[in-house]
Formats: structure tokens, sequence, C-alpha cells
């Protein structure tokens, strides 16, 4: 008898309801760990606006923490988990942003409140020596007793206002050269931060930078906010007249490339890069090109940038979109330092004057907003602010003219540098390269502070030397004080003593002693300083600025400002560690954070107990910056 087959046993299928599939699909799509609370989604919904069709942008994290810091005073961890929610991000990449940068304060539970106002006193070199500290120590009981005991005071460092130090500022409100009682004037007349806003000036000039080659910018006393050039007042005097005919086909593109090649202009936020070379290999690779300006001009001493913007921020702008022509970049994106906050309304407005008014075809143009990060004057590290991100700087090679913004071939440029562009190109390179002294070329525009009686941006020529920078264009030192030393290139540009008064200063002739000029940002000490004291304070602003990411620059500056307080230095260790931070850190702060170390050797052993005093140099004395010393210790 033939028998069939046995038949397979039939599959069991699970019945889910539609209410079980809606449970799963809402577990999947919840984030994991905390919730947010519907309140706080209300908040941050309310805040970022609609949502776009296709998502918040990611790149523009940090521009949402600042709504919501702006807000409310501080980032309550509840809105952090609203926000990761409405980006679609894990809550860990948020917090990790909002950590990162100073500005953000990030605060826990429901009874955390942000302070009614933040008093920021700026302890970098130049205000330390106009006595800061001394602000620092006294303001918190003057609050008090005058009411004001609940203002959170808190020392920062620079905040770009170094010729007008000590500074404080109230919120967003600058008081320079601060006293107790203009601070306490400023808090009294500004009690929440809704009026400690930064002033704007309403009242519009003609600033040509060309005009004033050779001399001291205008300094008007006690503004913070001087008249600026609108975009009515720059079009009738010529402005975007050159980017219009580029643009426009007018004009050729390889002759005002060939211009800033043969100007000599160079990079001027402190690498010294030639301009023209770098606009040629950008516009080599291929497209889509991007542009990225970096104005997160944060090196202790240097304020050239703020100076020129805020009177005259149309000059860039043109700058801007003729490299942008020249080089072929799509989109712009423009990142400016936070401490800049009436720059940033400034450029704001005429940027939306400019797009109101066109004066020929604008590409897409973001201005970005820094959030309190030194190392993201680093062009990579800014590059990775703007994505989003924390600003890390990146390894290299790929180089981001290669590699850059969104993985994009990327002109990278500093304020100045494009500042100077429209001026080149109108009056020639050979104006621009016919200044200079002592075999130098070109104008470099120096930002002076420290005990001389002028201090303020001077635009002189490039090979000038400290000495006739300081009494020509300076009015020579305070009464009372003889030149014992100074920094040629701000906090990481090392320190030179008097007895070197005569290098010319300039890309590539400071090398040989141990320094190099960076963003040209020269700090001026008298025989009331130490050299040893000034080391100190930049290296703990490289201690407090360090992003982390490298071992031999972030426990190397720690250890280094440590071992650099004792009377008499361990110079074999301080020297050892100069060596792993110099060689083993990715970026420039950590291999630029030793060349203090190494000037004092160098230069100033008689200050650290490695010689007898020199006598070429007077001994300091009443040095507002000198270190609490152990009892019998001498200086």
């Amino acid at each position: 008898m033939h028998l069939a087959p046995e038949a397979p046993p039939a599959t069991v299928v699970a019945t889910v309801s539609v209410s079980d599939m809606r449970e799963r699909i809402r577990r999947k799509s919840r984030l994991k760990g905390r919730q947010p609370e519907d309140a706080a989604m209300a908040e941050v919904a309310q805040l970022l606006g609609p949502r776009p069709a296709t998502g918040f942008r990611r790149d523009l994290l940090i521009e949402y923490l600042h709504r919501l810091n702006d807000h409310f005073g501080v980032l309550h961890d509840r809105h952090l988990v609203a926000l990761a929610k409405q980006m679609n991000l894990p809550m860990a990449e948020v917090y990790e942003v909002a950590s990162f940068y100073h500005h953000f304060e990030i605060v826990r539970g429901e009874e955390a409140q942000a302070p009614r106002l933040v008093l920021r006193v700026c302890d970098s070199l130049s205000c330390s020596m106009a006595g800061a500290h001394e602000l620092l120590a006294a303001l918190p009981d003057r609050l008090r007793a005058a009411g004001q005991g609940d203002v959170q005071v808190l020392a920062v460092p620079c905040v770009g206002r170094c010729e007008q130090a000590p500074v404080a500022v109230v919120h967003q409100c600058p008081v320079p050269h601060a006293t107790i009682n203009t601070v306490l004037q400023v808090v009294e007349s500004k009690p929440e931060r809704a009026l400690a806003r930064h002033p704007q000036a309403l009242s519009a000039i003609n600033f040509d930078v060309a005009a004033l080659a050779e001399k001291s910018i205008p300094l008007p006393p006690g503004e913070v906010s001087p008249a600026h050039t609108d975009l009515a007042t720059y079009r009738v005097h010529g402005g975007y007249q050159v980017a219009a005919a580029l643009v426009n086909g007018e004009m050729d593109a390889e002759a005002v490339l060939s211009a800033m090649e043969d100007s000599g202009l160079r990079g001027l936020g402190g690498a010294g890069f030639p301009a023209g070379r770098k606009w040629r290999i950008v516009r080599d690779q291929p497209a889509p090109r991007l542009m990225a300006v970096n104005i997160d001009e944060g090196e202790p001493g240097t304020f050239k940038d703020r100076t020129y913007l805020e009177r005259d921020p149309h000059r860039f702008l043109e700058g801007v979109l003729i490299a942008a022509q020249v080089v072929g970049t799509e989109a712009i994106y423009i990142y400016l330092r936070d401490e800049y906050h009436g720059c940033r309304a400034l450029l704001q407005r005429a940027l939306d004057d400019l797009r109101a008014e066109p004066p020929c075809p604008l590409p897409h143009i973001e201005l970005r907003r820094g959030a309190g990060a030194y190392i993201c004057g680093e062009e990579s590290a800014m590059i990775e602010s703007i994505e989003g991100k924390r600003g890390e700087p990146r390894m290299r090679p790929p180089y981001i003219a290669q590699v850059g913004l969104f993985g994009r071939p990327t002109l990278e440029h500093n304020f100045e540098t494009l500042y100077w562009v429209r001026d080149i190109v109108e009056r020639g390179p050979q104006w621009f390269a016919s200044f200079g002294r002592h075999g130098r070329k070109g104008l470099r525009s120096f930002s002076v502070s420290g005990r001389v009686k002028f201090p303020g941006v001077k635009l002189a020529p490039a090979g000038i030397t400290v000495q006739e920078l300081i009494d020509e264009y300076c009015g020579g030192l305070l009464d009372g004080h003889q030149l014992y030393a100074y920094l040629p290139g701000g906090a990481s540009g090392g320190i030179l003593p008097a007895s070197l008064n005569s290098i010319p200063l300039d890309f590539d002739t400071l090398q040989p002693y141990g320094c190099f000029i960076g963003s040209a940002a020269v700090i001026v000490l008298s025989q009331h300083d130490r050299a040893r004291d000034a080391a100190l304070n930049v290296m703990r602003f490289f201690e407090h600025e360090s992003c982390g990411q490298c071992t031999p620059c972030r426990v190397g500056t720690a250890k280094a400002a440590a071992l650099m307080e004792a009377p008499q230095w361990d110079a074999d260790l301080l020297d050892d560690l100069a060596q792993v931070m110099g060689d083993a850190s990715i970026c420039g702060l950590g291999q630029a954070a030793p060349n203090p170390i190494r000037c004092i050797h160098k230069y100033f052993p008689h200050e650290v107990g490695e010689g007898p005093w020199p006598g070429d140099l007077p001994k300091p004395r009443n040095s507002p910056l000198t270190e609490q010393l152990p009892k019998g210790a001498q200086p």
C-alpha cells in the first residue's frame, strides 16, 4: 500500500495587534536613556522654530545651543535631551559638543537657575599687567555690599580688547579700562541680560584703511562702538565695484590672482602662507569648493581684526566676494568668535543690507558663532566647529585645501587677509609691496598693548623693530618705565629681552631667536614686570584652552604650569617636557606652548635661579604679575 508523504507541521505565526506594532515602533523611536519631557520639548521647539522638511541640520547644533543658552542663560540638561530628540541625535553627541565650549554652562535639576548677570574679567597678560587680579579679588565683596551679590564673577581668557586693559564684560557689554566703580555703574544701569547688550554705533563714516598706512588706527577714548562704514557710504566711495566687475565678467580672474601673488600678501592670521598661492591651490581642486573665514581672534594680545571689522565690515565682505569668485567657491562660512557681540550684530546687519541691495549675484553666505574656544582659531578645529562638532584639530594630511569643510576643498582665510584684497586690486600689487623696512615688504597691523602710552592697532611697515614701533607709533613707554622684554607674537610667539629690540618684526625674521610674529600681537613689558610671570600667565592660558585631544598638550601644559610656579625652575624636567609637547602635539597650540619656557631659559635665566642678573637689564619691581613666593624666597 502506497502512503502519501507526511505533511510538514504548520508554521505557527504569532498574532500581533495594531496597538502592539505601534508600541514597538514607539519604543524603537525613543532615545536610549533619559526621555525628553513634554514641557522641555515645547520650549525647545519654540526656540528652534518650524521643523524643516529635511529635519534640523546637524551642522547647526552649536547655533541651536546658542539659542537655548541666550534665552535661559544656561543649558538645562532637560533641554539638551529635548534638543537631541528634535535633531534625532544621540544625547551623548549633543552633550559632548555642549560641554566642550567655555560659553555653555550645563546645569542639572529642576531647581537650577542661571545667574542674573555674569561679570567676566579678563585675566590674560595685558589685563593682568593693568590690574585685573585686583579687580577679581575686590569685585565679589563690593558687589555684595552694593546689593548685587547675585552677580556671578568669572575670570576669563583674552576677550580681544587688550588696548583697553583691564577689561570687564557685563553679560555682553564691555567695560574698557575697568575699575571697581565703572563696573558697579554698568551693573546697576544694566541689571539684567536683556539690557546688558553691546551698544551699537549709529553714525556712518568712510573708513579708508589705505589712507592710514604707516599710522595708528584712531582709537576713540572710552568708546566700544566706533562709527563705521555702512553700505550706502561704502558704495558712494567705490565699494563693491571690483567685486561686481569680476562677477559680471568685466574683469579677468587670472589678473586678480596674479595681483595677489605679486603683492606678496601672506596669511595674516599667524601662519603667513602666501595668499595668492593658496587661491591657486584651491582653485585647482575639483568642484564643489567652499570657503571658510576665520575671525576667531583668540590669541592673547590680538585685536586687529575686531578693530577693522567694527569700523568697516563691507571692505572685508568685498574681499570675501572677490576671493570666492576667483577661486570658484559655492558657499562661504564666516566663523566669528563669540566674545565679539558688537561685531556679530554689525556684520549680520551688513550682510542683510548687502542681500537687500546686492551689487552682483551673491554666493551663499552663513555667519557662524563661536562659543569660547581658543583652539578654534586653528583652521581644522574651526572647520570641525562649523560642522557642529567639538573644535578638535584634524590630523593632516589631507589638508583642508583638499578635504576641508563637509569633505570638500576649502579656501580658509583670516579676516585681515581678505580685508586688503580690494585695495591691492584697485591700487595695484606694488602699492602694498612698496611699504616695508629693513629689507621686508608690505604692511602689518600690529596689536600693541602693555606698558606703552598709546596702545592700539598700528598699521606699520613690515620689518619695523619693536623699538621703532614704540617710539614712532606708541608715544614711548609709560612714564617711569623702561623696556625690559616683549612678546612679538602674542602668547604663542615667545618672549624676547630689551637687548633684542632691533630685530625686524615680520614673518621668518624671529625664528632664529626662538620666536615668531604670528598675528603680530606685541605686548610690551617694563622693569615693573617679570618675564617668568608672563610665561606662567600664558602657560596657564594654554592649559585652560587645550582641547584635550593630545595627551602631550593636555597633560604637558598643566604640568608645565605647575613646575613654572617654583622659585627655581627644574630646567632639565621643563626642557624634556617642552620637547615632548613640541614633537608629539598635532596642532600649533601644543607645538607653540613650550616657546615661553625656552625663551626664559635662553634670555631670562636669572629670573628662575639659573644665573646672575645681567647688567644690561633693569631689575623688575612692584609687578602686579608677581606670584606669591614661599616665605623667604627671592625673585
